[in-house]
């Protein structure tokens, strides 16, 4: 890393152009045949450097007294021009919370059973007694995101069902909730974005009312029915690609929006180029995204994915997907975006599971999770919702700019700090100390700053900074 230097003032003796000075936060990264890419993530800048480049820069960013051999002054008039030199200050991307929380957007954990047993399932979903998230405990959630909203003159409120199970188990509660919210929301002047998290094994009436009523999903669905069916089983131990592929296929006839997830297992990465072939021949998502399996729940001590043979496999896949007009999605890698937070976990997400906790976590349920110290930061009371600001604080302490691990690294401020959770799992609950999502983080993101200097001539790319992203829901965001 080579550190910005915003103060500096260095000047040659009288009569000599003064010094340019650094700043930008820059990065030099390894490229190919002796080149580096030298990124400047706040500034949106990068391009192709050659070693001399970075050593007259790195003495420079020194205060060496010579600076010889400089560069050709149209390559410096270039640095200036991508804000790499001589400009003003970055600001970074970073949004802070303090005081009780007043989220717009609430995510509903209906239930932890499920009509699936995948075998990599980070929930177990379906392993456990079966809970279910009273109505009136849904319509209190809804009722104090209503609030907030109006209080911080939102326009709207945003409602997602997902949990620890599939969310279409409780479907009478599912619809009930959001008529409920649309209800309550038009007395208030808002309006509603309603989302869900699903596996996709639906009846006909439910697919017609999720086209009608909601405004997007986040679908799981593996590409090959053979690859689908080697994991995600129903509980009879079958494949179910084929009912999957039906709602898909419900979905894509109406052009209702959904973003499809497909999950990676070690043995599944020799597969996943022609997985994303099916799929982009197949089917009309808005995005793809592809993860590695999760070493949690009933994968827990599982092989893991996270190789360089996925980044490899990705890569092929992402040129297939290329190819066909499709975008492929990993998770902590968005060049696109510049934040201090990788999800609403550090930023008051606002979850309820089934029995009134208030969780920050997608992946934290129940207080069963051997971390749900960590994420459950408050409950539902007699007289609304009672909250830890211990705990709030603590998750909130977690945006990236506070992780020394994270200092050093290129991918930081489009990354967010990656899971939490995970981390937290990786790292035994102690501090973040990296994990092996990391290194396919920094190559995957180091792919997508190459494809701007490609796209943009081959020498160089340069958008201007940009603002961090609005907090939404993560289903909204793959959407």
């Amino acid at each position: 890393m080579i550190e910005a230097c915003m103060n500096t003032e260095n000047r040659r003796p009288d009569g000599v152009p003064p010094v340019p000075t650094i700043s930008a936060e820059l990065f030099a990264i390894p490229f190919e045949s002796g080149l580096s890419i030298l990124y400047a993530p706040l500034r949106r800048a990068a391009l192709v450097a050659n070693q001399a480049l970075l050593n007259w820069l790195a003495a420079l960013q020194a205060g060496a007294a010579d600076l010889s051999p400089q560069p050709d002054q149209r390559l410096i008039d270039l640095l200036r021009q991508i804000e790499i030199l001589d400009a003003g200050i970055e600001i970074r991307p970073i949004t802070e919370y303090s005081g009780d929380p007043q989220p717009s957007a609430l995510t509903l954990f209906l239930t932890n059973a499920c009509n699936l047993r995948c075998t990599y399932c980070y929930a177990s979903a379906g392993d456990s007694p079966p809970r279910f998230m009273d109505l009136a405990l849904a319509r209190r959630g809804i009722d104090f995101v209503c609030r907030n909203a109006v209080a911080k003159g939102a326009d709207c409120i945003e409602i997602t069902f997902h949990g620890g199970g599939e969310p279409s188990v409780h479907w009478k509660v599912l619809v009930a909730a959001l008529e409920y919210a649309r209800g309550r929301a038009a007395e208030s002047g808002l309006s509603v974005r309603a989302f869900a998290g699903t596996n996709g094994v639906l009846t006909d009436a439910q697919i017609a009312w999720v086209i009608e009523n909601l405004d997007g999903v986040g679908l799981s669905f593996d590409g090959l029915p053979r690859v689908h069916d080697r994991h995600r089983l129903n509980v009879l131990g079958r494949g179910s690609s084929e009912r999957v592929m039906y709602t898909l296929r419900r979905f894509d006839a109406a052009g209702f929006p959904y973003g499809l997830r497909m999950t990676v297992t070690a043995d599944q990465i020799p597969d996943l180029a022609e997985s994303v072939a099916f799929v982009c021949s197949n089917f009309r998502p808005k995005r793809i995204q592809v993860e590695a399996a999760y070493q949690l729940g009933r994968w827990a001590g599982a092989p893991s994915a996270e190789t360089d043979g996925f980044i490899e496999a990705f890569r092929q896949a992402r040129a297939v997907a290329f190819g066909a007009g499709f975008d492929l999605f990993f998770s902590g890698a968005r060049v696109g975006l510049l934040t201090n937070h990788f999800c609403g976990a550090t930023r008051d997400a606002f979850a309820l599971t089934p029995d009134g906790e208030v969780s920050a976590c997608y992946e934290v349920f129940s207080t069963e999770n051997p971390l749900a110290k960590r994420f459950l930061y408050g409950k539902s009371g007699s007289s609304g919702f009672e909250f830890d600001l211990s705990v709030l604080s603590n998750l909130r302490r977690q945006a990236v700019q506070n992780r020394a691990w994270c200092t050093g690294c290129y991918a930081r401020w489009t990354c967010g700090g990656d899971c939490y959770h995970k981390s937290l799992a990786v790292n035994g609950g102690g501090e973040f100390a990296g994990t092996e999502r990391c290194h396919l983080i920094r190559e995957l993101t180091k792919d997508q700053v190459a494809a701007k200097i490609a796209a943009s001539g081959g020498l160089f790319w340069h958008e201007g900074g940009i603002a961090a992203a609005p907090a939404r829901s993560d289903l909204g965001d793959i959407l």
